[in-house]
């Protein structure tokens, strides 16, 4: 038998470190990505940041609220892709005025 964890590690981490990468990621799209392919390329990258959210909550360890977890990785980050998203439509039309 194990002895219990006295001090579990804080899940925020790993929430925090998968919103960064789909940041980055969302922004390499909307800088490096022709306009055309941008939407399917966001598309993409949230379903790698679902699929990252699932490996880093199951890493985690912890049965206890695994799915509020990972809904709250998942909502961030599509959240996130929606924001960076808007902004770069913003600045294509403000480049068309």
């Amino acid at each position: 038998m194990t002895a219990p964890e006295l001090v579990p590690r804080r899940p925020i981490g790993g929430i925090v470190g998968v919103w960064i990468a789909t940041v980055l990621v969302g922004l390499g799209i909307v800088l490096f990505v022709p306009a055309e392919w941008q939407i399917p390329w966001i598309t993409v990258t949230l379903g790698a940041a679902v699929i990252a959210a699932f490996v880093v909550q199951l890493a985690y360890g912890r049965p206890q609220r695994f799915i509020q977890r990972t809904a709250l990785t998942a909502v961030g980050s599509l959240v996130l892709l929606g924001v960076i998203s808007a902004l770069a439509a913003l600045v294509a039309l403000l480049r068309t005025v």
